[in-house]
Parts: C-alpha cells; sequence; structure tokens
C-alpha cells in the first residue's frame, strides 16, 4: 500500500504539483488544473495582482480545492526571495512557498548560496519551504539541515523538456535525504515524469510540459498518468538489468 505524500505536516494524494504560467487563456488552464488532478499549484507572485484590483490569475484557481504554493521565480537575491515570501504571505496567499534564487539569466540555474541563506530565514519566519535547487546531494542535505520541508532538484533547465539529464546524482541525492524529493523543471512529456518516479522521487513539478503543450489538457491528463504509473512501478520493484537473456518459460517441468 502506498502512503500520501506529506509536506510540512500536510497530505496530498496526488504527487503531481502544476502551475498556472504559460497558458493560452485563463479557462485553458482551469481545464488543466484539473485534469491533471493536482491539488497543488503553484503561482510566481510577482506575476500577479496582488490587492486585485482588477482580473487576476488568482480569481480563477479554486483555494478550496488546491493548495496554492506561491513562488519567488523572478528573484535574483536571497533579500527578493525574503521580501516577495512576506509580501505573498501578508496578501493572503499561503506560508507554503516554493523558493527560487535564480543564479543565471539564460540557464535560470540557482544562486544555491543564495537560496540556503533565503531558506534559513524563511525557516526561521515560520514559512513551509520548498527550494527549487539544482541536483547536487550536498545542497539538498544543507537545506534539508535549514528545515526546508522538501527538495525540489531540476531534471534539466526550466521550461527546456529535456528530461532527467542525470539520473545518477538524483539516485544520490535521494539516499542523502529523508524529506520529500519534487522533481522540478525540465520535465517534457509523461514518459520524464514516469522515470523521476521510477527512481523514487516523491513527486513532480512541472509548468511547461503541461502548459506549452499542442492541447495542454490531453498533456495534464498525460502527465497524470505518467506519474501514477511510474510511482507503481517503484513501488512494484523492477527486475534488475541484465546483460543475457532469462528465458520467459523456464524449461524445469517440461514433459519433451
Amino acid at each position: 500500500m502506498d502512503t500520501p505524500l506529506t509536506i510540512g505536516g500536510k497530505t496530498f494524494r496526488s504527487r503531481l504539483l502544476v502551475g498556472t504560467g504559460k497558458y493560452p487563456d485563463y479557462k485553458t488552464m482551469v481545464r488543466a488544473l484539473e485534469a491533471s488532478g493536482a491539488e497543488i499549484v503553484t503561482v510566481a507572485v510577482r506575476r500577479v495582482n496582488l490587492d486585485r484590483s482588477k482580473e487576476s490569475l488568482l480569481d480563477h484557481v479554486d483555494l478550496k480545492r488546491y493548495t496554492l504554493l506561491p513562488n519567488t521565480a523572478a528573484c535574483y537575491t536571497a533579500d527578493d526571495a525574503i521580501r516577495t515570501c512576506l509580501l505573498a504571505r501578508e496578501a493572503g496567499m499561503s506560508n507554503f512557498v516554493k523558493l527560487e534564487v535564480i543564479g543565471d539569466e539564460k540557464t535560470l540555474f540557482p544562486d544555491t548560496e543564495g537560496l540556503l541563506a533565503a531558506a534559513k530565514v524563511l525557516v526561521k519566519e515560520g514559512f513551509i519551504v520548498l527550494p527549487y535547487t539544482n541536483d547536487d546531494p550536498v545542497m539538498a542535505k544543507k537545506l534539508e539541515d535549514a528545515g526546508c520541508a522538501a527538495v525540489m532538484p531540476l531534471a534539466a533547465p526550466i521550461g527546456s523538456g529535456l528530461g532527467i539529464r542525470n539520473p545518477y546524482n538524483l539516485k544520490i541525492l535521494l539516499d542523502a535525504v529523508k524529506v520529500p524529493v519534487i522533481v522540478d523543471a525540465g520535465v517534457g512529456t509523461a514518459s520524464d515524469a514516469a522515470v523521476a518516479m521510477e527512481l523514487g522521487c516523491d513527486g513532480v513539478l512541472m509548468n511547461t510540459g503541461i502548459a506549452g503543450a499542442k492541447d495542454p489538457v490531453t498533456m495534464a491528463e498525460a502527465m497524470r498518468e505518467g506519474v501514477s504509473a511510474g510511482r507503481k512501478a517503484f513501488l512494484a520493484g523492477r527486475i534488475p538489468k541484465k546483460l543475457f537473456a532469462t528465458a520467459s518459460s523456464p524449461l524445469d517441468g517440461t514433459f519433451f
């Protein structure tokens, strides 16, 4: 029997977390969120109108149905990220935060030094911190020790759709920490999501892979099934890989 995904004391049935950016319109976004089966939805704080004086993305996210995960996308310093989280909480969004401190504008790779510094401050401020980081097991352990509720290593650069580029680092990272490991960034299709889950990751967060698809709603459904299939395969335990064949029908007990 599987157990629910637990983050910061809250449990979730779905192991797929989804974003809200890049959709052609709000109607498509809403339908894709529903098709994904996700319970956690992430929103870029700097890209929404927090005072709600005009139509906002938040007007189209059912907060009775979804747990909101504000993120600090487009923050390039620890101070900016901390300030953004405080503003989001003041606006009533959530104390769950996806923490991003970007270190490079071209690759959008994280500034892990700034990330760790921001995480320490936000944990002390009572936030449930889910940091977007690289696939470095050492940094993942430091983030766990700082009090982060999960770690979210990238599979590949944000929006690249390249899939899992370094499964071996992810395996080492999974062994290094006890908090949930959620692959964040680089997932392009359902098979990428399945691979992440087959490795033993606790969940997958994605945005572009769904929102940028030709049919976002159908892709959201496919991602849901990919995550589910990968999780079941991990729990079932795959057969070991072998160089040579093993007969599917053993010769023991044959009559001629």
